[in-house]
């Protein structure tokens, strides 16, 4: 794809971001869109952001879970970047309805990193030793695309579908929880909505940051230390709206809230 078709689809995304009207899937034009023309396209999108005065604190494997990959019929992981006007302190309230076209929430384990990976050739191993603590984690994922009807490649270009993210306010060494086993629980206005474990996500939440690394350094891409990794969800997405009360617990690491506005 030519690169002034790059950029102008990255502008289209943008716009739609800031007005928060979604455009049409960039799949359904008859245009012949690679994963590594989507990924430049949100690069487009991500360099619009920064100009605006965002940076960048982390990045997103998404579409990990079957339970999401069945729901979205996309069925390979994604990824995407966070950037510092994305993220709330547990117990916040979050102003979706001024921020968000159709957002859904995903309860997952955060990773904060001490050191750098750089793929390929990064292991679990590599992953575990960068890691200086995992958190829990909301993510409100969104879509500049109508109704969600996404190919992987609508969703790579869209910066994998990102909208905002919760922190929780505990933090653990990996090494300190068995993040395969580890159960999540999710609430939605005081009842139990959903629950999963590590092991939704690609197996283990560790996989899926050894694939975000290893894929991200087919694009000479290192994820850096103090990045904020989010691995993706364990539960299916559920969306939200102003009035929403939204908490999660993962044993053994804590748990996270979130109020919608």
């Amino acid at each position: 794809m030519e690169q002034t078709r790059i950029q102008a689809l990255g502008d289209e995304l943008y716009q739609a971001m800031l007005s928060r009207e979604a455009v049409s899937p960039l799949t359904s034009r008859g245009e012949d869109i690679t994963i590594n023309d989507a990924y430049h396209i949100s690069l487009r999108m991500l360099e619009r952001r920064l100009a605006d005065g965002a940076s960048i604190i982390g990045k997103k494997i998404g579409v990990t879970s079957k339970a999401v990959q069945n729901m979205l019929n996309v069925h390979q992981p994604d990824f995407g970047y966070l950037t510092d006007d994305m993220v709330f302190n547990s117990g916040e309230v979050m102003p979706i309805s001024d921020r968000l076209i159709a957002p859904r929430a995903e309860g997952e384990i955060a990773f904060i990193l001490k050191k750098d990976l750089s793929g390929p050739g990064v292991t679990n191993a590599d992953v575990l030793a960068a890691t200086e603590c995992v958190m829990p984690c909301f993510e409100i994922v969104d879509s500049r695309i109508q109704d969600w009807k996404i190919a992987i490649q609508d969703t790579v270009a869209d910066n994998a579908s990102c909208g905002l993210f919760v922190l929780g306010d505990q933090a653990v060494s990996p090494r300190k929880v068995d993040l395969v086993t580890c159960g999540m629980v999710v609430e939605k206005n005081g009842s139990v909505l959903s629950a999963g474990a590590g092991a939704a996500a690609l197996g283990s939440p560790v996989n899926c940051v050894t694939w975000l690394a290893n894929t991200l350094g087919e694009f000479g891409i290192t994820l850096k230390a103090g990045e904020v990794i989010l691995s993706g969800s364990l539960v299916p997405l559920e969306p939200v709206k102003a009035g929403d009360y939204m908490r999660v617990d993962i044993g053994g690491i804590g748990s996270a809230s979130v109020r919608f506005a």
